[in-house]
């Protein structure tokens, strides 16, 4: 099953690049800008996470121990807060680095694309409104892309939005073409929260 997931991973990949390479004039990420990796819930399913563990123990000893004191930093942080849709940075962000970046799951690889809703509805990514994708392009009221601000980029190529939502990624559409199974589906701290939390734990520390 990791096998398909990792085809679908790469089939994945190879138009989520296409996509970012003809969004180019709208895309402003960069290596150590890390916006996109803090306060949010970051949806994984379970085989996201599990293939995200993968990655975490061929990690060094001492990223390991940041990221095991980035998880139980977050999940006190929850536990105070008691709010089941409390945000936060995620733990394996460090010095504003994806440590596995590699096995990262769907929602970090199509996340800084303008997503379009099944009804039609624009949403551009947050880090929009910190100046970033689509920044450039986005009108006054945040809802629309500016064909008057394309215009004045003079650029050929225009700014589109894709169907990249989650929940289209993650649809037995794929699990079907590819033969797997994403299995359950919740943020990613919840992953640590639940009854195989020790046994995460154990694989990030070891």
């Amino acid at each position: 099953m990791l096998q398909n997931y990792l085809a679908y991973l790469n089939f994945l990949d190879g138009k989520l690049n296409k996509f970012f390479e003809k969004q180019k004039p709208y895309i402003f990420c960069k290596k150590g800008c890390g916006v996109c990796c803090k306060n949010a819930q970051f949806a994984y399913s379970n085989i996201e996470v599990n293939y995200l563990i993968l990655g975490v123990a061929k990690l060094d000893s001492e990223t390991k121990k940041l990221v095991s004191q980035n998880v139980k930093k977050v999940i006190s942080e929850r536990e105070i807060a008691k709010d089941p849709n409390f945000k936060y940075d995620c733990p394996f962000l460090i010095d504003n680095v994806c440590s596995v970046y590699q096995y990262r799951g769907v929602v970090c690889r199509s996340f800084g694309l303008a997503n379009m809703t099944a009804n039609g509805k624009l949403q551009v990514p947050f880090c929009c409104f910190e100046g970033l994708n689509y920044s450039n392009v986005i009108d006054d009221s945040g809802t629309r892309l500016s064909e008057e601000k394309f215009k004045k980029l003079n650029v050929k190529e225009e700014p589109l939005a894709f169907n990249i939502s989650y929940k289209f990624l993650t649809s037995d559409t794929f699990e079907k073409a590819f033969k797997f199974k994403f299995g359950e589906r919740k943020p990613l701290i919840e992953w640590f929260l639940d009854q195989d939390a020790e046994k995460n734990e154990d694989q990030i520390n070891n």
